[in-house]
């Protein structure tokens, strides 16, 4: 692609984003939306593979039918209250079409399906995208319009995303979509706690963003797409795949790392909340996700391939680690002392 369209395409990504972020009007927040979703479209299209024009065809048509009914959720309640604004969402029609709608743009279970077979089509740098800025503005939505949100609804999608993103990224051997469920488990997390506290939602996703950007560019530095590719990336970068190790228990929220601060807030803060079912049905149904993470960790660097590999064997170059990956995998690691922090901030 011409550096300057993708330049462009770029731009017009972070001022989707910005507008939707910065609006108070339901047809700002719209607009962003849109200008959103047709700044990733050539993206994601950009190799001309007929996979990725799949791809990109199946994300036009949900983001196109999840925009609609985000206006037709906004023009319902400004019909009925006569107001605009974000935070008055006071009409339960009006939430709940919203409340479809969003899960639809993020991939919330039952509306899941679109959002495995996009990443798959897509490159690993436009699938970190999906995965990470494109379910900003929704997320966004959803904490502005928390307090007259359906919490029974959202706790239904949130287990049912959970359980769904477990047992579904269990048989892949495709690297993009076992992040793609990933992708749909963690946002069970955030889904579930959004109505009772919206700001663990936040920072769940920052977190969340942290670790997933970690993982794609250690992963796109490797040129790893499948887990037999995975298994001979070792010879070529041993340090890079001993720091995505880490990075992949994090993201599966082990106690020692980053992964395992928003889990265990989320965890107290239903259990203050009475929801002590809630909270143990989403923490066993985290363990599925962390059978396909420990999958990922064990074939990234304890598994040696045998000898007789299919997979043609990749020159070893003794280029440095990017220092963005440094960084974010540091961030991914050691992050959970500052927990006291996060818990004193009202």
């Amino acid at each position: 692609m011409n550096p300057q369209a993708k330049l462009v395409f770029t731009l017009s990504l972070l001022l989707g984003t910005t507008i939707t972020l910065s609006s108070s009007h339901w047809v700002m927040a719209w607009t962003g939306l849109e200008i959103n979703t047709l700044a990733i479209l050539p993206l994601i299209s950009k190799s001309h593979h007929p996979r990725a024009i799949e791809a990109a065809t199946k994300y036009f048509l949900v983001q196109a039918a999840a925009s609609a009914l985000v206006l037709f959720s906004s023009m319902t309640n400004a019909w009925h209250t006569g107001q605009w604004d974000i935070t008055q969402l006071t009409h339960p029609v009006s939430s709940l079409v919203l409340t479809s709608a969003i899960a639809m743009k993020l991939g919330l279970v039952p509306f899941h399906f679109w959002f495995p077979e996009v990443m798959q089509g897509s490159s690993l740098l436009t699938g970190l995208l999906l995965s990470t800025l494109m379910k900003l503005p929704p997320i966004a939505l959803l904490f502005m319009t928390a307090q007259s949100l359906n919490s029974s609804l959202l706790v239904l999608m949130a287990i049912l995303s959970a359980a769904v993103g477990g047992w579904m990224g269990l048989n892949q051997t495709q690297v993009r979509k076992i992040l793609a469920f990933s992708s749909i488990s963690h946002l069970g997390w955030m889904a579930i706690i959004i109505t009772y506290y919206p700001k663990l939602t936040l920072l769940n996703f920052y977190l969340y963003a942290v670790m997933t950007t970690a993982v794609f560019l250690a992963l796109n530095s490797m040129k790893a797409l499948s887990l037999p590719t995975l298994m001979t990336a070792w010879t070529k970068t041993p340090s890079l795949s001993a720091m995505l190790l880490l990075t992949l228990l994090s993201l599966a929220g082990l106690p020692p790392l980053t992964g395992f601060l928003p889990k265990w807030l989320i965890i107290q803060e239903l259990t203050k909340q009475d929801m002590t079912p809630a909270a143990t049905i989403i923490s066993l149904l985290s363990l599925l996700s962390l059978f396909f993470y420990l999958r990922l960790a064990y074939c990234t660097a304890i598994t040696l391939p045998p000898h007789t590999t299919n997979q043609i064997k990749q020159w070893r170059t003794n280029k440095p680690v990017n220092i963005l990956v440094a960084i974010l995998v540091t961030m991914s690691i050691i992050l959970l002392p500052v927990s006291p922090m996060v818990i004193a901030i009202p």
